[in-house]
């Protein structure tokens, strides 16, 4: 179950070490938290459809999510402030490194002409972030149960100072970036 724990605490700072000559164990990055976000914008006319959402991300991560609130509203989309149009789940600890096992090994292959995640989908302080367009890539999902293809966004934060770092701490994970 912490098989990406123990490979981190055996491996990976080791290689992380000698690839960016660190001085201090202290200094080599690590996963801060996972979060995993659903918009759902058709839950404005019907809540039926955000509560599906909801349960489809608590079966993908083993943890309750949180329904996301419109900050603003925004007439053209017929939003008003406060309405429920999404849900998230943060996932730390064993759960983190799970999911991101789960995902990597599991999930990603699963995925439609898959050739590898975009490796340059960095925010310039070592965070991922990676869009999938169909939660069924996911095993815990059932196929003939789901009611509507639904995309959601994964974002990875790492304690990475820079991109080159969190890339290769990802790599390491075991992440299929493209060559």
């Amino acid at each position: 179950m912490a098989r990406l724990k123990e490979k981190y605490n055996n491996e990976i700072v080791d290689a992380m070490t000698k690839r960016f000559g660190y001085e201090n164990i202290m200094q080599v990055p690590k996963l801060e938290k996972i979060v995993v976000n659903m918009g759902v914008g058709e839950a404005k006319e019907n809540s039926k459809i955000l509560d599906s959402a909801i349960a489809d991300l608590e079966k993908i991560t083993g943890q309750k999510a949180v329904t996301t609130k419109a900050k603003n509203s925004v007439a053209n989309f017929k939003i008003r402030e406060g309405m429920p149009i999404g849900c998230k789940v943060t996932l730390r600890g064993e759960k983190m490194y799970e999911f991101l096992d789960r995902l990597v090994n599991l999930a990603l292959p699963r995925v439609r002409d898959f050739r590898g995640v975009n490796p340059n989908a960095f925010d310039g302080r070592g965070n991922y972030a990676l869009g999938i367009k169909e939660q069924l890539i996911f095993p815990e999902i059932e196929y003939d149960k789901v009611d509507k293809v639904r995309g959601m966004d994964i974002i990875v934060v790492t304690t990475a100072e820079t991109d080159e770092e969190a890339r290769e701490l990802l790599a390491q994970f075991g992440m299929p970036f493209k060559k």
